[in-house]
């Protein structure tokens, strides 16, 4: 005699049987998976160029002329990251427009010059959009031999875009960026946070060295992606002048106090287990004269100090993929 229960449990057997195993329906998921251990308590020991005791990359944020405005379509103005004072209201703002293009203007410049001063380099996080418009600063970037990594076509959430939108921003930011500088960006980071998809369709798109679509480590790490090893350089936000308009800071005294404790203790550590240190920096903010200030004394204080490898994102993946290739 058959049962009810007998026949679904025949029916789940067969439906189980049609299904790929869970290791299979999962494997173009792998490098979503959520990783608690990292590297535990012995990272791998960098091997830095000159046997170099800190990596330091500094970021610079080129966003002006990349961000919602009214003029490219969108209802409202972007008013992120600026002074305040600006309500957001529906239409455009012409205040936080102009706060945006004090950075292209002015505080691109001030930044650039405090770097060449120094002999030190930086990574532009670049939006497409921003740098086309802007052939003057294009050419001093490539002048400095800045490399740039890719901020995305322009300042926008990839997390509430299509599988097939997203692929197309890639595409098309890729173009762009290969078009104004002669080569394809090496790395990619959103400027929102990244979707489900997006280290996928890089890996897809190829051509990409690395993303920076993560802050959850002081090293580069492997990871997998559709059976294919794609090099992770973590970012972070914790050293970032974006804190001085969530509340964080106030003046640049401050911000040279905490880039200079981080800097110190990540230098004593180096000792032993060297880590790399990137610095977030968006030019409508720091490129302020009080703020610079305090990033004029931290290029000093790390310009005083021996075996400090100030370097670009694009040379930390060249120098991981070199010393420390993905297991095969």
């Amino acid at each position: 005699m058959t049962t009810s229960s007998s026949i679904s449990i025949a029916r789940s057997r067969s439906v189980i049987r049609r299904l790929p195993s869970w290791e299979q329906a999962m494997s173009s998921l792998d490098h979503l998976r959520r990783d608690f251990r990292g590297y535990g308590a012995k990272p791998p020991h960098p091997q830095w160029p000159g046997n170099a005791r800190l990596a330091l990359n500094i970021c610079v944020n080129y966003e002006e002329g990349g961000e919602p405005s009214v003029p490219d379509g969108d209802a409202t103005s972007e008013s992120g990251l600026t002074e305040g004072g600006t309500s957001g209201y529906k239409g455009r703002d012409l205040a936080a427009e102009s706060m945006f293009e004090y950075g292209s203007r002015v505080g691109f410049w001030r930044v650039d010059r405090l770097l060449a001063e120094r002999g030190m380099t930086a990574t532009i996080l670049g939006c497409a959009l921003a740098l086309e418009r802007n052939p003057e600063v294009c050419a001093r970037i490539r002048a400095r031999g800045y490399d740039v990594c890719s901020h995305g076509l322009r300042w926008e959430h990839h997390q509430g875009m299509s599988e097939a939108e997203e692929r197309e921003r890639i595409r098309n930011a890729t173009a762009k960026l290969t078009h104004l500088f002669g080569e394809a960006p090496l790395g990619w980071y959103c400027r929102y946070g990244s979707s489900t998809n997006t280290r996928r369709l890089l890996v897809e798109h190829g051509g990409f060295l690395y993303d920076s679509d993560a802050y959850n480590d002081e090293l580069p790490y492997w990871t997998e992606v559709d059976g294919k090893s794609h090099l992770v350089v973590p970012y972070g936000l914790v050293n970032n002048d974006a804190k001085f308009i969530r509340g964080g800071m106030s003046t640049g005294s401050q911000l040279f106090e905490y880039l200079r404790d981080t800097f110190d203790m990540l230098y004593r550590e180096g000792a032993q287990a060297p880590k790399m240190m990137s610095v977030g920096l968006h030019l409508r903010l720091v490129g302020h004269p009080g703020r610079a200030a305090g990033l004029e004394r931290f290029l000093d204080h790390v310009a005083s100090h021996p075996d400090v490898w100030v370097c670009r994102r694009a040379d930390i993946a060249r120098h991981w993929l070199a010393t420390h290739p993905a297991r095969p």
